[in-house]
């Protein structure tokens, strides 16, 4: 990586000088306007070469990471970007190097794309749309702005959005291919609405500007570039099954193919003034003139280096998960995929194992000796026991001789190991759902419960437990199609095949706990909770269940009656004791000891067990983890009612709930064997004594062997069989995955940071042609994101300070009296003057949430004043935006339909959003109303089909009328009028995935534009480095008719497109066309 967050580090290899005589991942590369030299990006630096190759010369030289190099028109500047101030910030350097100069500010990130003349830099960033533009508000949509090469304030060029821009050679018309909407960049051979097209703009009079879309593949057009002639252009497309570049006229006709790539992408396309054109393929860099063969440019690099292939770190948080020692002594965990052991009550911490690869589900042996693990190494994950190897050592953590040692030799993914309480037996997944026991003296391996009765969605989603007499497992359990409402089995280890239902429940549950001795069971349940609409999701409760009638005449008793109870247990004890002591006289004590290690088999009452449940917590919440103290009498319980999560205990006798910590996080919990002390992990390792409620932190002093080179190799490795063994079809859509393994291995190499990682990755991934996929790199980001005080500027005015064209409802300026009205000029922030030009994005910079100064000029009035509001961050503006987005369309559908229609905006496929769909659409604002338009464009998924589509197919069967007086019907949750539904390219997942089943099942009329084929199940999974997370599309959604919705687009029942300049007029043509439908089916209702 470029950048490290450390906390105390040893690095061992400084920066240095670094030959290679044949690099590879050479991205955004960009030939010079004289076509003499190309610049491009490797390892984070920009570099120039010659255009005939040789020995590339290095540009820049930071931690940072610098990219998307553009050569200014006289070829004497490169502008490109960079993150060596947090954020991506658009630079200028010379040709030849240099100090770079920073040109813009603001915390999002900002990335050229071309120079709009010797002195002026355009580049994208999700800033502000202009105030008249209907295009949906979201960073999906990202503006074009212009800088001064000398840096100051950025002027939009374009609300619209546009990318890789090349301007003509006389500077009135520019090409650009479009974004609709969200899909993975790198994703190829896709052909669907969403895939870019390439247009021409065209400056008409004065500032008005005309777009045609010239390309209508149906798949990917992108990247244009004038030729010289001003009359055709270049450009890339993959209109014959790989990205290739393509020669057409203005008209987009004519069109020709000038290379013959296979097996990768064409990318990055530029042109020299003397038509040389140069692009990137397959890691490397090629020029090509019309006519001739490709070139490629053999390059050299030596360069200063911040590589490093081993640091040293010690950290004292990061711990993911934990295991207790027996007897509470020692506590092990996992960090960053290494497993170590620490001592409770000091920092003395042993590392178990060092590689670049991944352990984790760790748990200690009922003596302490060993420790098993799984580990994912060659590409499989096992499972792997070490153990002390000194008769003489007790801890792990004074040791220093250990044996590792692989429990499982299989060719199966084997994981989440668990010793059986007698310490005989291991019980583990293979292929993530078959359970699985290994007896370890014999290393026999039976199957106790078949993997299909089971569905792991993500890896670590699977739970079981063994029973205190290690005859029985707990487990999750889904039986035949029960993935939405699993239930807990009790399953019999001896691998007879006998398995119970235990909860047989409609509802979700799981995450059970054997409790007082195996005599009942506790687990958790959303059948009493609120419930989510849409997604996954709802709160729970923990219950009990009772497997001995005793033991459920017991716990039911009062607090007084308990200690009455118990006051005769203890004297029936010590009368036993005494008799036995008589007995004993002269016998071995080894003999008592034998008798008090005997576990007498569990018998369980199933017959009637549903009948013995009782809930525990009192409130319904966001549940973590439960644990039950030994006598049963309390229960400590994660949840979180507001914010984040608390522990909190609940007194059974006393029927008394409290709170024990606040702010713990979520993460396992776990008692020692004594059930005296409850350890948490959320990155760090917390002890809390149940008895008094009083806690402590577990500190640990861990040395870590930050390799990032191997641990990249891991993570691709990694990646790469995730998506062979889940990916929603087993042919993953016919492609040659391991062909694909072996052609982006090679490149690992050459990449040094995250960046690059993530776009190799997404470029790999993208072979699938699978929508939910690719890779995400989550950089840190600005330290200090810039603040917003939520109001559109005049873009026209061109004086001092920002002159405010239009107050955003519910901001800054809206929620308080402040005289601050439309037209007024802030002229200060905080008693800093905003002049002419003048970048003012720093005087916001961290002030999100803080209050701010303003000095105001009211030209109207003529006054000068001082007004303080408080300022908003970025996500709040946006969600203001968004808002007011949806009231303008709710005004523009009033204003069409005469107020009989409705209009209802679906944001996400997800609970809050149905909330605000079901409230607004049966409010009497809108009951009273004869139709409704349903919207979901620019909607992202989740998981909301069912519920939208009961909602809008009620059928009226009666109605309520006391005495003559109408005052409601049945269904009254439904909408019971005609209804239809916008569509758009950016419909996403279950935005797919609802307007189809509204359509399938014949309940209205689809308007808009075709929607992608993208309803497909996905997990998002984060890596062992938690900035890299990638996308497994793996529950396919088939239809009826057997045909998976993956990949099958959606065609509307009224196509309607928006053209650009409607947008940027504020007219919406797909709104228009929903409200005349409606008028129509009203007419014919």
């Amino acid at each position: 990586m470029k950048r490290f967050l450390l906390g105390a580090a040893v690095y061992i290899t400084a920066m240095a000088a670094q030959a290679e005589e044949a690099p590879l991942w050479m991205r955004y590369c960009v030939i010079s306007p004289d076509g003499g030299q190309i610049a491009f990006t490797y390892k984070g630096d920009i570099y120039t070469v010659d255009t005939g190759g040789g020995k590339a010369r290095q540009i820049t030289s930071s931690r940072g990471y610098d990219t998307h190099p553009v050569w200014s028109p006289d070829g004497k500047s490169i502008a490109f970007a960079s993150d060596r101030e947090g954020s991506m910030d658009v630079f200028i350097v010379g040709r030849d190097g240099g100090v770079p100069r920073r040109l813009t500010s603001h915390s999002g990130n900002e990335v050229p794309v071309a120079f709009r003349d010797n002195d002026h830099v355009l580049f994208g960033a999700a800033v502000m749309p202009d105030a008249e533009d209907m295009t949906f508000p979201s960073a999906q949509f990202p503006q074009v702005y212009e800088v001064s090469t000398e840096g100051g304030r950025p002027v939009m060029f374009s609300s619209v959005p546009m990318e890789d821009i090349s301007i003509s050679p006389d500077g009135r018309s520019f090409l650009y291919h479009d974004r609709k909407g969200y899909e993975d960049a790198w994703r190829k051979h896709h052909t669907s609405s969403i895939t870019r097209d390439i247009w021409l703009c065209t400056v008409a009079v004065g500032r008005e500007r005309r777009f045609r879309k010239i390309t209508t593949f149906d798949g990917e057009d992108r990247t244009p570039v004038w030729a010289q002639d001003g009359k055709s252009f270049y450009y890339l497309s993959e209109r014959d099954g790989s990205f290739n570049i393509y020669r057409s006229d203005i008209e987009g006709r004519n069109i020709t193919r000038l290379t013959s790539h296979t097996g990768h992408p064409v990318r990055f396309l530029s042109a020299a003034k003397d038509g040389t054109l140069c692009y990137g393929f397959n890691g490397e860099i090629y020029t090509l003139k019309e006519g001739e063969p490709a070139k490629k440019v053999a390059v050299s690099i030596v360069a200063d280096t911040y590589d490093r292939h081993l640091v040293k770190q010690l950290k004292s948080s990061g711990a993911t998960e934990i295991s207790v020692s027996p007897e509470g002594k020692e506590v092990a965990f996992v960090m960053r995929g290494d497993v170590y052991v620490t001592s409770v009550e000091y920092k003395t911490t042993k590392q178990i194992t060092d590689t670049p690869e991944q352990e984790r589900d760790i748990d200690f042996s009922p003596d302490g000796r060993s420790i098993v693990y799984a580990s994912e190494r060659d590409g499989l994950w096992q499972i792997y026991q070490t153990s002390l190897v000194d008769k003489d050592d007790k801890l792990f953590t004074y040791a220093n001789d250990f044996k590792e040692e692989r429990l499982v030799n299989s060719s199966y993914t084997s994981f989440q190991p668990q010793y059986s309480p007698d310490g005989k037996e291991v019980a583990f997944l293979q292929n993530r759902t078959e359970l699985r026991v290994l007896n370890l003296k014999t290393k026999a391996v039976r199957t106790v419960m078949d993997g299909k009765f089971e569905y792991s969605y993500s890896d670590g989603d699977q739970w079981f437990e063994w029973s205190p007499d290690s005859r029985w497992l707990l487990s999750g359990y889904i039986g035949h199609g029960g993935w939405n409402n699993k239930d807990v089995a009790l399953v019999n280890a001896s691998g007879n095949g006998e398995i119970h239902n235990l909860t047989q429940s409609g509802y979700t549950d799981g995450d059970a706990k054997w409790v007082l001795g195996g005599k009942a069971m506790i687990w958790k349940s959303d059948r009493a909770g609120y419930r989510s609409h849409g997604s996954w999701g709802s709160e729970d409760d923990v219950y009990i269940m009772f497997f001995d009638l005793d033991a459920y005449e017991h716990f039911r008793m009062s607090k007084e009656e308990t200690a009455l109870l118990e006051e005769a247990e203890k004297k029936e004890k010590e009368e036993d004791a005494k008799k036995e002591d008589e007995k004993k006289k002269g016998k071995r004590n080894t003999d008592e000891k034998e008798k008090k290690d005997v576990v007498e088999p569990l018998e369980f009452d199933l017959e009637n067990c549903r009948d013995r449940i009782v809930r525990l917590t009192v409130n319904s919440s966001r549940l973590g983890d439960a644990v039950l103290s030994a006598k049963g009498d309390k229960l400590y319980y994660q949840a979180a009612f507001e914010d984040g999560y608390d522990l909190w205990v609940h007194d059974l006798k006393e029927n008394k709930t409290s709170i024990v910590m606040k702010n713990i996080g979520y993460g396992a919990m776990m008692t020692d064997k004594k059930q005296e002390n409850l350890y948490i992990c959320n990155s760090s390792i917390k002890k809390v004594n149940m008895e008094k409620g009083e806690s402590k932190n577990v500190e640990f002093n861990a040395l870590f062997n930050y390799r990032p080179y191997e641990e990249r190799q891991y993570m691709f490795d990694h990646i790469w069989k995730q998506v062979e063994d889940k990916f929603y079809v087993a042919d993953l859509h016919g492609v040659d995955w391991k062909g694909y393994y072996n052609s982006y291995r090679r490149f690992l190499p050459h990449i040094n940071n995250n960046y690059d990682f993530q776009e190799m990755l997404s470029e790999m991934l993208g072979e699938l042609n699978g929508s939910h996929t690719g890779a995400r790199y989550y950089a840190p980001g600005a330290s200090f994101q810039t603040a917003c005080l939520g109001a559109f500027y005049d873009n026209e005015y061109t004086g001092d300070g920002l002159k405010i064209k239009e107050i955003i409802a519910k901001g800054p300026f809206a929620v308080k009296k402040t005289d601050v009205t439309e037209g007024c000029i802030i002229e200060k922030i905080d008693g800093e003057k905003i002049q002419t030009g003048m970048d003012y994005y720093p005087l916001l910079e961290g002030k999100a949430g803080k209050k701010v100064l303003l000095s105001v000029y009211n030209p109207e009035t003529k006054k000068r004043f001082d007004v303080t509001v408080k300022a908003i961050s970025a996500g709040e503006q946006s969600d203001l935006l968004y808002r007011r987005w949806v009231r303008r369309n709710e005004q523009l559908v009033e204003k069409l339909s005469g107020g009989r229609v409705a209009y209802v905006h679906v944001q996400g496929m997800n609970s809050p959003s149905f909330r605000t769909v079901y409230s607004e659409l049966l409010s009497e604002k809108n009951r009273t109303k004869e139709a409704v338009i349903v919207d979901t464009r620019h909607n992202g998924g989740g998981w909301l089909h069912d519920d939208l589509v009961t909602l809008l197919n009620g059928k009226e069967y009666q109605r309520f009328v006391p005495r003559g007086q109408y005052i409601g019907s049945d269904p009254f949750n439904k909408w019971l009028k005609p209804s239809c539904v916008l569509v758009c390219e950016d419909n996403y997942s279950n935005a797919h995935g609802f307007p189809w089943v509204y359509k399938e099942l014949g309940i209205g009329k689809l308007i808009g534009t075709p929607v992608p084929g993208t309803m497909t199940a996905v997990w998002w999974e984060r890596q062992i480095d938690p900035s890299i997370v990638f996308g497994i599309p793996q529950v396919g959604c088939m239809d009826m008719r057997g045909e998976y919705l993956e990949n099958k687009e959606l065609q509307p029942d009224i196509e309607v497109y928006n053209s650009p300049e409607e947008m940027l007029r504020g007219e919406d043509r797909q709104l228009e066309a929903a409200v005349k439908e409606m008028l129509k089916t009203i007419e014919e209702y």
